[in-house]
């Protein structure tokens, strides 16, 4: 997969509901072959994906919703009604060929919203013993979880997952699907978001789409460069150090500013940028590992 190709692809995923690049959203496979639907209930948003044949075929984000509202949705959804509230734009055109009981597999980080969706019939909630992944710890995010086993057993293991979302999250896995660590720290739009609240006179700021100067002689701007460079040298550091314990590491990136993420690696640490595996979908690719592995055992031997 090019970098260049997928930075066409997530630069429209990134504006709202619906994501058909890398070939998802293709229908060749037929609606009549939708094996499940999966649901990623994120801190910002949700993040809905359908599976034909067990291969990801469409994936797509929608806004939170409220409690009433979601209420009303499952009842509908259970009837025999699937919700055009929850279908990305090119699916609610197709709204009535869809399926309307498929199995809905619930991965989460936000609790609350976990007991409103996991009352649909046909839903199951993944959690970490579901997982093959070795030595996790009680409080590791599913979410982080999910995208490090999308990325291993996609693209091979060892790897370090960079999860550039509400949060940024690196995650490293070794051969043998052990969990080594990781490191959390505010995402890059939290942490300008931040100073913004918490302080009187530092206004608001949005993430630039290029790198931004180093010595800003404006406050927005040095915002930015005190946010992006620290950011940007922590991603550095922590990459060099995972390659002297791993050599043969693969290394990716997710996320929903992975895409701006990228462009600041390629500017400041080009020879780290071109070694990046770059997939928007890395969570949704662990839950397709997950769901194939309950039914052929592929998860039983450990590298």
């Amino acid at each position: 997969m090019g970098i260049g190709n997928w930075e066409l692809g997530i630069g429209n995923w990134e504006l709202g509901i619906g994501n058909w690049e890398l070939g998802i959203g293709n229908w060749e496979l037929g609606i009549e072959n939708l094996s499940f639907m999966a649901l990623m209930i994120g801190n910002s948003r949700l993040h809905w994906a359908l599976f034909a044949n067990d291969t990801l075929t469409a994936a797509w984000d929608t806004n939170h919703l409220s409690v009433i509202a979601v209420e009303q949705l499952l009842q509908d959804w259970a009837s025999g009604i699937m919700p055009a509230a929850i279908l990305a734009p090119q699916l609610v055109e197709q709204q009535g060929e869809l399926p309307s009981q498929l199995p809905l597999y619930i991965a989460s980080v936000v609790p609350a919203q976990t007991k409103l969706w996991q009352t649909y019939p046909t839903a199951q909630v993944i959690t970490l013993a579901d997982l093959p992944l070795q030595e996790l710890y009680p409080t590791l995010g599913i979410d982080r979880a999910l995208a490090v086993l999308g990325a291993g057993e996609t693209y091979g293991y060892p790897v370090l997952v960079i999860d550039a979302g509400t949060a940024l999250t690196l995650t490293g896995v070794n051969s043998k699907r052990q969990l080594i660590g990781g490191a959390i720290l505010p995402g890059l739009g939290l942490q300008l978001k931040s100073l913004a609240q918490k302080t009187a006179a530092l206004p608001t700021t949005q993430l630039p789409s290029q790198l931004p100067t180093r010595w800003a002689r404006e406050t927005p701007g040095a915002i930015e460069s005190g946010v992006i460079y620290t950011v940007l040298a922590g991603i550095q550091d922590f990459i060099n150090h995972w390659q002297h314990e791993f050599p043969d590491t693969k290394i990716a990136l997710t996320g929903g500013d992975s895409a701006v993420l990228l462009k600041y690696l390629q500017t400041q640490f080009p020879e780290i940028a071109v070694g990046l595996i770059a997939d928007p979908h890395l969570i949704f690719r662990g839950i397709g590992n997950w769901e194939l592995g309950i039914g052929n055992g592929q998860f039983n031997n450990l590298n």
